[in-house]
């Protein structure tokens, strides 16, 4: 009978412990990448029209972190590959997440620990990223590899200003479009391919060895934040408890950064941290996502001050559409913030940055971009100016930026 009793138990056990790692991982997504339900904003048929002809260009989102196949529709989250294709987006920034603090705030955390971790057992990723914070950002990069050569040329890697024109020009010419297999007893059908470029949020993933900067972009990272919600060796976060400027090391990895033609994003930095950047910079520098003090003063937002320092080096803000970013999650507030920095420095600064998946509340997921197109039409945006907005900027910062330094011209001497 005893046996029996423990057997019966060690079943139970196997049974639980199989149940959450089949289900954990999607519960824990859902309860953090939500969709508030409120009412969408009206679109117009002007504005679904212009929509469609947009070059669309996000500077940052998540999605890797989670446990999802990336070429599916999912049922949870902010992004797949068709909902991209849906949101008529023609380049994504994918996000390496490698180390959130536990009780993660905007105002002060350590780190000394890991939100992290848990989820990469959960979502039983290779024990080699069980550990270490460079081996995840590899598993990222291996994910979106693994996509890329799945999607029957639906999703291509763009890794230079090359690669960038290459895949403007065949979506923007129909007979180059990858032909889709047959669904369903669906027809077969030409579909724009959808470039995707990865980015680390927080280097923190160097694990102290600048020499790691060339091993991510070996691995195809074109992109990184030197911090995420805490203080590295590298530099302060906004969120972190000093709050200081850059390092030595830090000075040394945003020089590695410009000279491995890496985009140098600010996005989490300490005030103390963008200062110094944006006095350092040699080339364009971005705030992938967030938003502005002047219409929402949540302290990761940027002053007018530091967004005159991106202006200055030809770069752009990125506007998400959380309540952290904007003050709410209605299309009309990501709006309102874009059309601050428009008027502060001009609309050739201005890009989309939606923290898509990045735990985060929002009103609309990326199938349903017309309704930031509808808002800056609202605003008062021109044609010109939408099409700036929702992708050209972005894609002239990247063009320059993806060039190593020293093939770069008109530069300015290092300090």
């Amino acid at each position: 009978m005893k046996k029996t009793v423990l057997i019966i138990a060690g079943l139970v056990l196997l049974i639980g412990i199989a149940g959450f790692f089949q289900f954990a991982p999607g519960i824990a997504e859902r309860s953090m990448n939500q969709i508030d339900g409120e009412p969408l904003i009206e679109v117009s048929n002007e504005a679904k029209a212009l929509h469609k002809t947009l070059t669309i260009v996000d500077l940052h989102s998540d999605t890797l972190l989670w446990n999802r196949n990336l070429l599916a529709r999912a049922d949870r989250g902010h992004m797949d590959l068709p909902r991209l294709e849906e949101g008529n987006v023609a380049l994504q920034v994918f996000s390496s997440v490698t180390k959130t603090p536990k009780g993660q705030n905007y105002d002060s955390n350590d780190a000394d620990s890991d939100n992290i971790t848990t989820l990469v057992i959960a979502q039983l990723q290779p024990t080699r990223t069980w550990t270490s914070l460079l081996e995840r950002s590899l598993w990222h990069a291996e994910k979106l590899d693994r996509a890329a050569a799945k999607s029957d040329g639906e999703l291509v890697e763009v890794t230079s200003a090359e690669e960038i024109d290459q895949l403007l020009a065949v979506r923007a010419d129909k007979s180059r479009w990858p032909v889709l297999k047959p669904k369903f007893n669906t027809p077969l059908r030409g579909q724009p391919p959808v470039g995707a470029l990865l980015s680390v949020e927080g280097l923190q993933n160097l694990e102290g060895d600048l020499a790691n900067l060339d091993k991510l972009h070996e691995a195809g990272f074109r992109m990184a934040s030197l911090t995420h919600f805490f203080d590295t060796d590298l530099a302060g976060s906004m969120h972190g408890v000093e709050k200081g400027g850059l390092t030595d090391k830090g000075r040394k990895a945003v020089r590695r950064m410009e000279e491995l033609g890496m985009v140098v994003d600010i996005a989490h930095c300490s005030h103390a941290c963008v200062a110094d950047i944006l006095s350092m910079s040699r080339r364009p520098v971005v705030s992938s996502h967030g938003g502005v003090q002047a219409t929402c003063q949540v302290n990761r937002n940027l002053t007018d001050e530091e967004i005159r320092g991106v202006a200055k080096t030809g770069g752009v803000v990125g506007i998400g559409y959380w309540d952290g970013a904007v003050c709410g999650t209605s299309p009309r507030e990501t709006a309102r913030a874009m059309k601050h920095v428009r008027d502060l420095v001009g609309i050739e600064h201005v890009a989309l940055g939606s923290d898509y998946d990045g735990a985060v509340t929002v009103r609309f997921d990326t199938s349903q971009l017309v309704q930031v197109t509808q808002a800056l039409m609202d605003e008062g945006f021109t044609e010109d100016e939408i099409r700036a907005v929702m992708g050209e900027n972005a894609l002239r910062v990247l063009r320059e930026d993806l060039k190593p330094l020293r093939m770069s011209v008109d530069l300015k001497p290092v300090p």
